[in-house]
């Protein structure tokens, strides 16, 4: 059996919620022809470079920020670096010492079992009356008897003197190594802080020096472009003083006839320097217009007679005309004629190709469910 009783997902539920409704908004924006864009919107992409350009910019001005401060970083931990060695050698030389000095093989607990020399440091079979070795079976004490009583005290106390002396001198030592190595700690100290102040002052300088070229370059920038402001400034009152020059003493406002003469012949003038024309020119113009009356008249009587003679044509084209149209009519007929039997054939041929597509060919004719698939999403 299958098992229908199978929990929604509400995660993929809420995706395929989510999907669906961008899809709808998706097909508002695509099938809305008023607020559907085509093409490439210039001042949003303008728009988009600029703000491109000016995070790249940040981004740049802040890894510079990130690497400047990396350097510094890396410069105060080679300097705590360096003092954590330091204090480290110090440690392990003082160690080295020590074991040096209190930590030797003949100073060990099992010195006595290891001793290459131990047969010839072993003691006698009796070193004193207290010997606890001098039994009675031994043999080697008898009651009454005091050997060496007198040096025993003395090497005893010659001894005690020496192990004073040895402790005071050890003790001495030691305070005297722990006094020079905190000294040289001290000074290893004070070293490195005043390199590191050294590395700070010197980098704040870099950076007031950087400041001050700036403001340096910034005012000759300032500089410069005042001077070349009053410099365009200078030329234009130059332009306009010349060019208020030239137009009080040209020819436009003193009226100098021959400024309107051309290059191209002495009957052409230059339209927008001419002030009018002479009287011999203007009397030269009235013989002109008499002469061009007379010519107009005899053109006028000549155009009457070619118009007659137009009329006399026209009436011989009518006639012929009219007997070329009676036998263009009778050829038209017939070819009406022939027209409409191969129009009449030619619907028979169609109506039979339609029948033959309707009845063969278009079987599967479609519904309007196939047209209602098409422009459902925005894909």
């Amino acid at each position: 059996m299958y098992k229908l009783d199978i929990p929604i997902d509400n995660k993929e539920a809420a995706a395929i919620e989510r999907r669906r409704n961008a899809e709808l908004q998706r097909q508002s924006r695509v099938f809305n022809a008023k607020v559907r864009t085509i093409g490439v919107d210039l001042e949003a992409v303008r728009e988009q470079e600029k703000e491109r350009k000016m995070l790249e910019q940040m981004e740049k001005n802040r890894s510079d920020a990130f690497d400047a401060d990396r350097v510094r970083q890396d410069k105060i931990a080679q300097l705590i670096g360096a003092r954590r060695d330091a204090d480290v050698r110090t440690v392990n030389k003082a160690e080295l010492e020590f074991r040096e000095t209190h930590q030797n093989p003949d100073q060990t607990r099992e010195w006595d079992l290891n001793d290459p020399e131990y047969l010839k440091k072993d003691m006698p079979a009796r070193v004193s009356d207290d010997d606890p070795r001098s039994t009675v079976s031994t043999l080697q004490k008898f009651e009454g008897e005091d050997l060496n009583n007198k040096a025993r005290q003395k090497l005893q106390g010659e001894q005690m003197r020496e192990w004073a002396k040895q402790q005071m001198k050890e003790k001495n030592d030691a305070k005297a190594r722990e006094a020079y190595g905190e000294h040289l700690y001290q000074q290893k100290a004070k070293e490195l802080d005043q390199r590191a102040c050294e590395l700070a002052n010197a980098e704040e300088d870099c950076r007031k020096a950087m400041q001050r070229a700036v403001a340096d370059y910034n005012k000759a920038l300032k500089d410069e472009a005042a001077h070349q402001a009053e410099l365009k400034k200078r030329r234009e009152q130059d332009d306009n003083s010349t060019e208020i020059a030239n137009n009080v003493y040209g020819d436009l406002l003193t009226e100098n006839p021959a400024a309107a003469s051309s290059a191209f012949g002495a009957h052409r003038v230059i339209t927008d320097r001419w002030k009018g024309m002479s009287p011999e020119q203007l009397e030269e113009i009235r013989k002109q217009q008499e002469q061009q009356m007379n010519e107009n008249e005899r053109l006028a009587a000549e155009e009457a007679e070619r118009n007659k003679e137009w009329e006399r044509q026209a009436l011989a084209n009518a006639r012929a005309g009219l007997l070329l149209e009676r036998e263009q009519e009778r050829l038209r007929r017939s070819l009406q004629k022939l027209g409409v039997d191969d129009n009449m054939r030619m619907a028979e041929e169609q109506k039979a190709h339609q029948e033959f597509l309707d009845k063969e060919v278009y079987t599967n004719e479609p519904t309007a469910a196939y047209f209602m698939q098409f422009n459902t999403t925005s894909r």
